[in-house]
């Protein structure tokens, strides 16, 4: 039987897992107070800014995550884990209501006259251009970006959320840079 640290905040997410599968109560909710905020947040910028939709995601999340609490591996990830719920949980959405359709229609439609800003940006405005080409981008290229360059996982880590090779990963993420850049252009210092 493995030994656990004393203080909960000390144990590694797969010590309180597999504490959790025992029934300790206590490592649900550490586990709780350690990724809520962090999947809130990927779900509000996936799920198009609504809070109430990210907050009730989160919380299918952690109902997902209690519900198998049995079947955990202990060579498991946790964190990869749970972002794999998340992934599922905005992919099951995305189909539901059928954006990626509208989506990919609109990859290759240059910006309007009205989107062309001048180059003299300040970081604020260069950060809102951001925001907008990433909300223009099909769902799995902006949940990709998001694990990648938002929640810092590793591109073994998003194979494994995402269920695809570490080749595809990298090959959408760069085709995601080079949309990116393409939205971005007009920000280049001259």
């Amino acid at each position: 039987m493995p030994i656990f640290p004393v203080n909960i905040q000390q144990q590694t997410d797969e010590q309180l897992m597999l504490r959790l599968s025992k029934g300790h109560r206590k490592s649900f909710d550490e586990l709780y107070r350690r990724y809520a905020r962090r999947l809130q947040g990927f779900f509000y910028r996936l799920l198009g800014g609504d809070q109430n939709r990210a907050e009730d995601a989160t919380h299918d999340v952690f109902l997902r995550l209690y519900e198998s609490r049995n079947r955990w591996r202990e060579d498991g990830n946790v964190a990869t884990w749970m972002f794999t719920i998340a992934y599922n949980l905005c992919k099951n959405t995305y189909r539901h209501n059928a954006y990626e359709a509208d989506f990919l229609a609109t990859l290759d439609r240059e910006p309007t006259e009205e989107q062309q800003i001048e180059l003299s940006l300040d970081r604020e405005t260069l950060h809102q251009a951001l925001e907008e080409v990433l909300k223009g981008l099909p769902d799995e290229l902006h949940q990709l970006f998001s694990l990648r360059y938002e929640e810092e996982l590793t591109v073994p880590q998003i194979a494994t959320v995402m269920a695809i090779p570490e080749g595809t990963v990298k090959s959408r993420l760069h085709k995601t840079m080079n949309i990116i850049r393409k939205q971005l252009k007009q920000y280049e210092e001259q």
